[in-house]
């Protein structure tokens, strides 16, 4: 094996820790939280649109609640995406936090047109 391949097979394999997976599971909520909102979606009429109780979403979203394969599922389809795309880059912190940023600076930009 290559030291390339290595390295590969390393990252893929590696435990992750307590703490490597809190944040995949902060990720995931900030992506379906920035998701829904690009739709203009509530919790509420979100929740009610994929049959999952308002509080639950609102645990994934902070990222305090380990979801289901089934309510990622649910969630995908209510957003017209599918499941890849919804976990694409949660292992990344990185990525959630620059498009965190870019959807504020929208919500920015649209609130001051708004007011003007």
């Amino acid at each position: 094996m290559s030291t390339g391949q290595s390295a590969c097979a390393r990252k893929l394999f590696a435990m992750k820790t307590e703490g490597d997976i809190a944040a995949i599971r902060l990720n995931l909520g900030d992506h379906i939280r920035m998701l829904r909102q690009e739709q203009h979606l509530s919790q509420y009429d979100f929740s009610r649109m994929i049959n999952l109780d308002r509080t639950y979403l609102i645990g994934i979203e902070k990222g305090r609640r380990n979801v289901s394969v089934d309510n990622l599922c649910k969630i995908a389809q209510g957003l017209g995406i599918t499941l890849s795309e919804l976990c694409e880059g949660v292992d990344e912190a990185e990525s959630v936090r620059n498009r965190r940023i870019l959807m504020e600076e929208l919500l920015h930009k649209k609130e001051q047109k708004k007011a003007h």
